[in-house]
């Protein structure tokens, strides 16, 4: 049953949320980046020019939590206090949810949504999957706050760059050759044991021949680690005046200047380096290594903050855990181009039951129908300006305009016309996830 007291957006059954911010070091500094306008949009809160704001959440995460808005305050003012949290409301009206979900995942929604402005590179990274989270979580849960795992998604927004997975074994032979500072890091045994795999070797052979140098590498000792990445620099600025530099060394010229003496420098040899454009997106399982390298993002996550670190970064590294868990899968990784659901909508669906994300772009003066959903969802008003509808016999529109976030409860149909160009993005629970419910498997 609903509470009697009900924080409410302008019509019943869709509520606007205040949404929370992370100023982490690596973000876009103030007006350039989107996290922040949108943030200064949906809080009242003003844009500091000096300072990095990373990550916009939108979900329960503690912390990142969302938040009602009371109906008191939210046409207008500054807005300093919130009692409702979103978490909290939906644990006491667990029905927003639909029966399936919680059946599933409980009085929570099961996905986390982000907005995401990188300005330089993330750490080299991987998270767990539910088994290790909830180990890591018992043993060091001040570093792992929660037991959850961490599948997500990352759909451009502006041209975005990232390394992940490992790449092919030609393509990591031809790196050892070309790149003798790697060999310097691994060994020779462990170089030749790799040079000696070939594609028609067992997959755990060349999985176990790739942890080996990896591990090596990501476990070498900080003076090797200084004196490598210093030969490295000055050949390839040598060489630059000679040739070309390849994609892959100007990116490492630029992660050394950003992380110096970081074997993260080195180590991105070893991954694929990926340039989405906006409108392309990318998604990783758990247990796969990445990093974001810069570009602004739209990422959805299962509902966690593990992060199991040991490149690139000044904070805490857990690499013997990181090099023990990964999967050590070669190859490009799979890039979502969408699936168009009409002319305005674009649906991306990963191999993740917890969530999926639309991307809709409505030109000015025409109108579309979200469909409703057995699970609830949560729609981000990225740009433009428009008007909502809960259903077609509705009498009663509201505004809608940029930096709006609105938590939409299950079994609940969305209509929305643009008065300016709108820029909506969507996630929800993955309807193949609803398509395996039904069918009992």
């Amino acid at each position: 049953m609903e509470s009697d007291a009900l924080p409410t957006k302008k019509q019943s059954n869709v509520f606007q949320l205040k949404c929370s911010v992370q100023t982490y070091d690596w973000g876009i500094r103030g007006q350039d980046s989107l996290v922040a306008r949108l943030f200064a949009l949906n809080s009242g809160s003003l844009i500091d020019p000096d300072k990095p704001y990373a990550e916009f959440w939108m979900g329960t995460h503690d912390s990142g939590p969302s938040f009602l808005i009371p109906p008191a305050v939210e046409n207008g003012g500054r807005i300093d206090s919130y009692s409702t949290s979103l978490k909290s409301w939906v644990l006491e009206n667990p029905n927003v949810l639909g029966d399936k979900v919680v059946q599933k995942w409980g009085s929570d929604i099961p996905f986390l949504f982000k907005v995401l402005s990188v300005a330089k590179p993330l750490s080299i990274q991987a998270h767990p999957d539910k088994e290790l989270a909830k180990e890591l979580h018992i043993l060091h849960p001040k570093v792992y706050r929660d037991a959850n795992h961490k599948p997500e998604m990352a759909l451009a927004i502006t041209d975005f760059e990232a390394l992940c997975g490992f790449i092919s074994l030609e393509e990591l032979k031809d790196v050892l050759h070309t790149v003798p500072e790697s060999v310097e890091m691994i060994g020779t045994a462990a170089t030749n044991r790799l040079l000696l795999l070939d594609d028609e070797d067992e997959e755990e052979d060349l999985k176990s021949a790739l942890r080996l140098a990896f591990t090596r590498l990501m476990s070498a000792p900080t003076l090797l680690i200084s004196k490598v990445i210093s030969e490295l620099t000055r050949r390839l600025h040598s060489e630059s005046e000679v040739r070309q530099l390849t994609a892959k060394e100007v990116l490492v010229l630029n992660l050394e200047k950003q992380y110096p003496d970081d074997v993260g420098v080195i180590a991105a040899f070893f991954l694929n380096y990926v340039k989405l454009s906006p409108g392309e997106a990318l998604y990783l399982g758990a247990n796969e290594p990445h990093a974001y390298i810069k570009g602004e993002c739209i990422e959805c996550m299962a509902t966690s903050d593990n992060v199991v670190r040991a490149g690139l970064t000044p904070k805490f590294r857990d690499v013997q855990t990181l090099c023990a868990m990964l999967t050590y899968k070669q190859g490009f990784p799979e890039i979502l181009q969408g699936v168009p659901v009409n002319p305005y909508i674009t649906k991306y669906v990963p191999p993740f039951d917890e969530f999926e994300v639309d991307r809709c772009a409505l030109p000015m003066g025409t109108s579309v129908l979200f469909p409703a959903s057995p699970g609830p969802s949560i729609f981000l008003v990225a740009g433009g300006k428009g008007m909502m509808l809960l259903n077609e016999e509705s009498l009663k529109s509201d505004v809608i305009s940029e930096g709006d976030v609105l938590f939409v409860p299950a079994e609940t149909e969305i209509n929305l016309t643009s008065e300016v160009e709108l820029l909506i993005f969507r996630t929800g629970v993955n309807n193949k996830f609803f398509d395996t419910f039904m069918n009992g498997k």
